[in-house]
């Protein structure tokens, strides 16, 4: 073969390589790299995904959203990152970065956590639900029961909202303390005219409002129960309220607490005993007339509108029988007879 043919031979395997590789480059680039070009500083922004979001749903919306230029590319960086599922919460992503570093920030879980603190919940419960769902340690937890939230006593119980939050995991207890008081007064604010209307001071509101959550076999029952409390504490002749969930917030403070000290670990809200009705606790409504010296548990707005908006009876007693229907009785005699219907 002549030099100069085997000279263009060379030229052209040259050349088609060139081709490859830049096809290669704008294929890799197309797939795997930024959809933005970045001009100065990297701007992030928050990405939130909802709780039980599959990961193709996640991945479809980063394209819809212009996060990411290739479904197919973006998988094959979680791959080789390890994850095969992401996890619901708020990243702080941008789209000036590349697929790898994308896959990187999710591998490493949510910035923002998912937390739901369910109604009826007494701070202490809250307190671990914390720990464990933003990687509190026990100091952290002990902290939050003890100190964040006992800044004020109007403010000890019964104003940490129950809710779903989305909560920075980098917040301190402090936060997250004044993020829950925050959002009970977002959500109280439209009830606090009416309570005003009516002349019931909330933290009055809150205390009634906790014993009925704490009762109630279900949001149907608030009504009911609202009505009875009312009428013991309204009578001529004001009768304590005997309330068993009272007993159980008494007992197991005494058994969580002692002095200044508190233990995290153990049961809340065990069924009362008849020994409980002996405790010596200001919350025991068996032995007080009038209600605890604050609430017993954080209610829900259920449990606040029942409080101001009770049933219309002349009921002074209830219990609810082992399927939970709400029985009343406007004398102890007929109470007992419902006792001796539904519970014996």
């Amino acid at each position: 073969m002549p030099e100069k043919s085997r000279s263009n031979k060379k030229i052209i395997i040259a050349a088609a390589g060139l081709v490859l590789v830049g096809a290669a480059f704008w294929f890799y680039r197309g797939s795997f790299g930024a959809p933005e070009a970045a001009e100065g500083d990297i701007v992030y922004t928050q990405f939130t995904i909802s709780e039980d979001t599959e990961t193709g749903v996640v991945i479809d919306r980063l394209a819809s959203e212009g996060f990411i230029t290739s479904p197919r590319a973006f998988r094959v960086a979680l791959w080789w990152n390890g994850t095969v599922a992401i996890e619901p919460g708020g990243y702080m992503i941008a789209k000036t970065i590349d697929a790898w570093a994308l896959a990187d920030i999710f591998s490493q879980g949510p910035a923002l956590v998912w937390v739901t603190l369910p109604e009826g919940y007494r701070k202490e419960q809250m307190a671990n639900v914390l720990r464990r769902k933003l990687g509190w340690s026990r100091e952290q937890e002990i902290e939050w029961v003890t100190k964040d939230t006992t800044q004020k006593p109007d403010e000890t119980e019964g104003v940490y909202f129950p809710d779903t939050y989305l909560i920075p995991k980098d917040d301190s207890t402090a936060q997250v303390a004044d993020r829950l008081r925050a959002r009970f007064n977002e959500k109280f604010a439209p009830l606090a005219k009416e309570a005003a209307a009516q002349n019931i001071r909330w933290p009055t509101l809150l205390k009634i409002a906790s014993l009925i959550q704490r009762e109630a076999g279900g949001k149907d029952d608030m009504p009911i129960i609202a009505g009875v409390l009312w009428n013991r504490l309204l009578a001529k002749n004001p009768m304590k309220l005997d309330i068993d969930a009272t007993l159980q917030y008494a007992r197991d403070t005494r058994d969580h607490y002692n002095g200044s000290s508190y233990n995290p670990d153990g049961g809340w809200w065990e069924p009362a005993k008849a020994d409980d009705k002996k405790i010596d606790s200001p919350f025991n409504t068996y032995i007080n007339k009038g209600l605890p010296p604050h609430p017993i548990a954080n209610p829900s707005l259920d449990a606040i509108r029942a409080a101001l908006f009770p049933a219309k009876t002349d009921c002074l007693f209830y219990l609810h029988a082992p399927d939970k229907q709400i029985y009343c009785a406007k004398t102890y005699e007929e109470h007992k007879k419902n006792i001796d219907t539904y519970l014996r």
